[in-house]
């Protein structure tokens, strides 16, 4: 089941067309990341989905009905561009906004001293805003997206600004509100995130979402039926002991072994490989050749695009 859905959504600006019939299916209590180059159009959807724009084509459905204005009480939205008040005390401004979620005095201070104390934050209830550092900022503004436990979480860019400890406990609280029952979207450039968090997404380049799914499933399609091999030393070229249709890609050694990366044809598997290359060698490790989400994201855009596309 789905819980957030985006048929044929469609934003034009002036000259600029930011969003052409985009259509995504996020299923409920699932990570979903949503990627794509700067300017592709992932900052508009999402503030689609929060209610801050319009879309003028296409339709929203949430928990299985239309997206509707008071639905913003079961969303939970971190910005890329933060937007704390930095002359505001931040037990002041947390308790502000936590009663801004729908949470009474009470059940905000409750809430915020267990958040305070998970989080390590005790010392900085009074302190003011413009006194902590970025990453310390974000960790607040984080706390306060996630404390009125929103049915759909929203993150643009969460982990910008963190160094890589506090990273790691973001993406764990990430996952932990995920098997609380939240459902989750994530904008982000770090593919190493997508590949430790997302159990789904959408690549969307120049308006148009281009590749969508299960991660697991893409790839799967984008693999190339590639494996590393390591062996002893052979005293000749690997793609001589090799039948027609096996291209070796890479070869290397190192003080123990000798390693290949060989392209395999379609019909071929590993066991086929082991079998072509026992006689002349003592194999030591096979391991098939998965291609990264970065790798997918690259092929992906200069498919579409005939362009090579850089990450900003």
């Amino acid at each position: 089941m789905d819980l957030f859905s985006a048929h044929g959504v469609s934003k034009q600006y002036s000259n600029h067309k930011a969003l052409d019939k985009v259509s995504i299916n996020v299923p409920d209590r699932h990570i979903f990341g949503l990627l794509g180059p700067n300017g592709a159009g992932k900052t508009t959807l999402i503030r689609i989905i929060n209610q801050i724009i319009a879309p003028d084509e296409g339709e929203l459905t949430f928990m299985g009905r239309k997206l509707q204005p008071h639905d913003i009480a079961l969303i939970g939205y971190l910005p890329e561009e933060r937007g704390l008040y930095k002359k505001m005390t931040v037990g002041e401004q947390a308790l502000y906004l936590a009663q801004l979620k729908g949470l009474s005095h009470q059940e905000a201070q409750k809430r915020l001293k267990y958040w305070f104390d998970k989080f390590e934050m005790r010392g900085w209830w009074n302190k003011k805003v413009e006194e902590l550092s970025k990453g310390m900022q974000q960790k607040v503004q984080f706390l306060v997206t996630i404390i009125h436990e929103p049915k759909l979480l929203i993150f643009d860019e969460p982990f910008s600004g963190f160094d890589p400890i506090n990273a790691n406990i973001l993406k764990e609280e990430i996952l932990a509100q995920k098997e609380k029952g939240a459902t989750v979207i994530f904008s982000t450039h770090n593919m190493s995130s997508v590949e430790e968090l997302c159990d789904d997404i959408a690549l969307i380049d120049r308006s148009k979402v281009v590749l969508s799914g299960a991660v697991r499933s893409i790839k799967k399609t984008f693999k190339t039926n590639t494996f590393g091999i390591s062996f002893n030393d052979y005293d000749g070229a690997v793609q001589t002991i090799l039948p027609t249709g096996f291209q070796v890609l890479s070869e290397s050694r190192d003080a123990d072994h000798r390693h290949a990366e060989i392209k395999l044809p379609a019909e071929a598997t590993s066991n086929d490989l082991i079998k072509t290359m026992l006689p002349f060698v003592t194999i030591y490790a096979v391991n098939e050749k998965i291609p990264s989400m970065n790798d997918i994201f690259i092929q992906a855009v200069t498919q579409k695009t005939g362009q090579d596309v850089t990450q900003d």
